[in-house]
């Protein structure tokens, strides 16, 4: 799963772009400039210094603090909260959810793959939130092709992406985004499916199993450092939607 979830991903945008230009070639607008200034601490704009100049601005140690300042604070401020999200919502699937309806109606073939194409285009999901899910939903007996048909649909065509697209670049261009991406979703999906027989492995035994290849107290001090970096950006998060404003 982790290798078929970026690999379906590239093919499905790629098949989606050149479908989209071979249908809708591009008209050349204007000229990106891109964004020069340095990535470190903004000590200048990049324009007015050659290339060579500006790498001996900042030294390797530099680069690489901010490097992981950035990895450890900023990227995960941005993943902490639909990261929890999918995390309560894959424990409610665990929970609440019957085996004996996952297995009945998505354990595998084309039908699972277009019920959960229809539950994914809908919902609106980030791809972070979505990977617990999956695999709370592979463990009830889902296939791992409708999981992966979940996972690139949730993120990719959910409204919300769907309406943004809409608005940027048109109506013919969603209906071409949204058919080739659930085409691609839908095949892809199949074909895992057929690996994960042809291989003869249980995706549901393998999930179920993933946990024993790190040791426990390695678990257990991953999930505080986790938990330690994920406390300011859910108190934040929930402080700006929950706090109660003062009375004029």
């Amino acid at each position: 799963m982790t290798v078929a979830r970026p690999v379906s991903a590239f093919i499905a945008a790629i098949t989606a772009g050149i479908t989209e230009n071979l249908l809708h070639p591009p008209v050349p607008q204007f000229v990106m400039q891109p964004d020069l200034s340095c990535l470190v601490d903004n000590c200048c704009s990049g324009k007015d210094c050659s290339a060579e100049e500006h790498a001996k601005h900042h030294t390797f140690f530099e680069k690489l603090k901010a490097g992981i300042r950035f990895a450890l604070f900023d990227v995960w401020e941005d993943l902490a909260v639909w990261f929890t999200a999918g995390l309560i919502l894959a424990g409610v699937v665990t929970v609440l959810v019957p085996e004996a309806t996952m297995i009945r109606y998505l354990s595998g073939g084309p039908w699972s793959l277009l019920i959960m194409l229809a539950v994914g285009i809908p919902i609106y999901i980030c791809a972070t939130a979505s990977t617990p899910i999956a695999a709370a939903l592979i463990l009830k007996g889902v296939s791992p092709g409708a999981a992966l048909v979940f996972l690139l649909a949730g993120p990719a065509t959910n409204i919300t992406a769907l309406s943004t697209i809409m608005g940027i670049l048109g109506k013919r261009a969603t209906a071409i985004y949204l058919f080739t991406l659930s085409l691609c979703a839908l095949l892809c999906g199949l074909a895992l499916d057929y690996i994960y027989i042809w291989l003869n492995i249980s995706a549901q035994a393998t999930v179920g199993n993933s946990a024993q290849i790190i040791p426990f107290p390695l678990q257990l001090l991953s999930a505080l450092i986790l938990i330690f970096f994920s406390i300011k950006p859910l108190y934040v998060w929930l402080r700006g939607h929950f706090s109660v404003k003062s009375l004029p």
